[in-house]
């Protein structure tokens, strides 16, 4: 691993309850994990874990990634950013994004209205309250009326953004603390780093799994590349990385409801590119990739379908594993 690089990982794991983690996150400072980072899609929220590992993983640094900014009140987010920052104090990383309308309209019967405004706004009051103002604001997105944290945190968290494109991205690097990504390779990697420059915390979630059963991984990971990709917000980001045309034959067959047929249609490389596989030594070897052409913070997710069950798979692609 790079001298001084952080090597993060998902919470709770996949092939477990946040209840049966407990061991395994107690783990991960002894096997040299810097961070644990949480995840809010429709398992756990994205406070919880965090809450837990607080006590059940002293020192690793808290983050997540990502927590919506349309499926809470800005005021609740406050309250929740707040709460981490006392359990954990100057060791939580308060993780926001736009999300998806599957997420915010579909499953939270919220408003997918102006993600980036939205996103900004939200950036810019939690900002404020975190820092223990009253705030009374009118955002372009949302009004605050006399909104005060009843007891602010002593450390106020640091603050990053979920960002894909060049414009989110800039907002990360102009008035955030850091950008987080996701679905890339190690290639791609300069070219978010460009947007960002290079006093920018870069944060990416890496899918990988601990197998060498290539076949296996690759119809694995079709499933999770279509489920993906076909978001709009993650087809727009691989337009601007390079991967449209490579990817017209999956789109075009997910619009016409042919499920089959868009996953025959992804290309072997880029499930390559986007999922790190092989046994661990490579994996880790695929990981550091990464961190060498920029990235600043790897957050590896383990996921099941491999030969090595996840909690091996957890030890074994430590950064201290000889």
């Amino acid at each position: 691993m790079a001298t001084g690089a952080r090597w993060g990982m998902t919470i709770p794991f996949y092939d477990r309850s946040l209840a049966d983690s407990r061991d395994l996150i107690a783990e991960l400072p002894g096997l040299g994990y810097t961070d644990a980072w949480s995840a809010e899609v429709n398992g756990v929220d994205g406070f919880v874990p965090l809450a837990m590992a607080a006590e059940w993983a002293p020192g690793v640094r808290l983050g997540s990634a990502i927590v919506p900014v349309s499926t809470r009140g800005p005021g609740l987010l406050a309250m929740s950013a707040a709460t981490l920052a006392d359990l954990a104090p100057g060791r939580f990383v308060l993780g926001i994004g736009a999300s998806s309308p599957a997420i915010v309209e579909r499953w939270n019967a919220g408003e997918f209205v102006k993600p980036f405004a939205r996103t900004r706004d939200t950036l810019r009051f939690l900002k404020k309250a975190l820092a223990g103002e009253k705030v009374t604001e009118k955002y372009e997105t949302f009004e605050i009326k006399g909104f005060k944290l009843e007891r602010a945190p002593k450390v106020s968290p640091k603050i990053v953004l979920a960002a894909l494109r060049p414009r989110m991205l800039r907002l990360a690097a102009e008035e955030a603390d850091g950008a987080i990504t996701n679905w890339l390779s190690p290639q791609d990697v300069p070219k978010v780093r460009a947007e960002i420059g290079s006093d920018t915390e870069l944060i990416a979630r890496l899918f990988v799994c601990v197998s060498t059963d290539t076949e296996k991984v690759r119809e694995l990971g079709r499933w999770m590349l279509a489920s993906y990709l076909t978001v709009p917000v993650y087809a727009a980001f691989h337009d601007w990385l390079g991967r449209g045309e490579v990817l017209r034959p999956m789109h075009e067959a997910w619009a016409a409801g042919d499920r089959q047929a868009a996953l025959k249609a992804i290309p072997d490389e880029v499930v390559d590119d986007l999922i790190v596989h092989g046994d661990a030594a490579t994996c880790r070897a695929r990981i550091q990739q990464y961190v060498d052409n920029g990235l600043d913070t790897p957050v590896l997710a383990p996921i099941p379908g491999g030969e090595v069950p996840i909690a091996q798979a957890v030890r074994d692609l430590a950064p201290n594993r000889e």
